[in-house]
């Protein structure tokens, strides 16, 4: 049994599932996976069940009926995890934008450091690791971590960041069912209570590279969402 377990959503991501799952088991840390799948019509889901035949310990698939977002995705997982016995729940994405080699980076943050909530993060002491995104959506992600920092007062360079690793105490602390949103303002919101719950917080330095396979679920909605979701945040605090 393994103390960790690696939260991935996937959207249609059959072109990333398999090695994206292989290049996680193949760190030296055992990680286990859970798969939340929103419903793909690509094979995803298929493709998880047989790979589920080789790893029936390690590797586990929560299957969903229709697109119901990020955040919902997450929050699933977290309450999977939550009833069974996890300490440590890391956020990551399919497409390899997060690198699986930076998992212990996140996880020694809290086990090593002390963390409650430790974040794979873009924009450290605001050096930008980021590649493959052109100037106009760089410039979006950077200014959007900068904003947040300014209407909440939150201490992090990058407040969207979705490569986290949470101890199960913040988990168990915040109230999952009332977390309104959906997108990029979900990662805002999960990182703002935890905060607000005084939990301590460790950025790491990562590379973030942008996918190349697939395709990309960015919207203008999720963006929106962001921007004037922090406002609500910062008025109604905790509640």
């Amino acid at each position: 049994m393994s103390d960790t377990i690696v939260i991935i959503p996937t959207l249609n991501e059959i072109e990333n599932i398999k090695e994206i799952i292989s290049a996680v088991f193949s760190d030296d840390k055992k990680f286990h996976i859970l798969v939340v799948d929103d419903n793909s019509q690509d094979g995803t889901p298929e493709m998880v069940e047989e790979l589920m035949q080789e790893f029936p310990e390690r590797l586990f698939l929560e299957k969903r009926k229709g697109k119901k977002g990020l955040g919902s995705a997450y929050i699933h997982g977290f309450k999977w995890a939550l009833k069974r016995s996890y300490d440590y729940i890391i956020e990551m994405d399919a497409d390899f934008s997060h690198n699986p080699k930076d998992l212990i980076k996140l996880y020694n943050a809290c086990v090593q450091d002390g963390a409650k909530l430790s974040v794979g993060s873009r924009y450290v002491n605001n050096n930008v690791n980021v590649i493959n995104w052109n100037i106009k959506r760089l410039l979006l992600s950077y200014f959007a971590s900068k904003y947040v920092q300014f209407i909440t007062n939150i201490p992090l360079y990058d407040t969207t960041a979705g490569f986290v690793c949470y101890h199960r105490s913040v988990l168990e602390t915040i109230n999952l069912d009332k977390i309104q949103f959906v997108g990029y303002a979900f990662q805002i919101e999960m990182k703002f209570k935890t905060w607000k719950h005084k939990f301590p917080i460790k950025e790491v330095s990562i590379v973030f590279t942008d996918r190349t396979k697939g395709t990309s679920k960015m919207s203008g909605s999720i963006v929106t969402e962001a921007i004037f979701g922090v406002i609500k945040l910062r008025l109604k605090g905790l509640s």
